[in-house]
This record gives structure tokens, sequence and C-alpha cells, in this order.
């Protein structure tokens, strides 16, 4: 995999200045580091909330029973059928 360099780094910010213009460079990295914040608190809080959604889930089960897994009244086994 390659990695960017310095000077790949350089013409990359050349081409956005010469884009966007010297005045909204600073919009643009608000911006991005709104954005980088909020993925990264997203990221940090996902397994909590699942955490506690499959603690509700546990919670909301009865001991011993778990949800969909009833079979229907007058269901056959294999061994009804020889």
């Amino acid at each position: 995999m390659a990695t960017i360099g310095m000077w790949e780094l350089l013409v990359i910010l050349l081409i956005v200045l010469v884009i966007f213009g010297a005045g909204k460079l600073p919009q643009l990295g608000e911006g991005l580091g709104k954005a980088i914040r909020n993925f990264k608190r997203s990221y940090r809080e996902s397994p909590r909330e699942i955490e506690g959604e499959a603690r509700s889930l546990d919670e909301a089960a009865p001991p011993g029973e778990l949800p969909g897994r009833t079979a229907p009244t007058g269901a056959k086994s294999p061994r009804d059928k020889e």
C-alpha cells in the first residue's frame, strides 16, 4: 500500500488553496474538525448503545425462553413422518 509523502500533501494543499481560496480555508478546517470529532464520538458511543440494547432485550425476555424460538402447535418432528 502506498503512503502519502510530504510532497504529495503539499500538492494537495496547493490545489485546495487554488480551488477554495485563502479566505475559505479556516471554514474548511473548522468543518473538517467538527466532522472528525462527530465521527470519533459516534465510534466510541456505538458499542455502548449496542450493549445497552442487548441488556434491555435480555431483561425483557423471560428466563429460559428465547424470542422467536417456539414451535407452532401441531408441528411434527422428523420422526413422526416414519
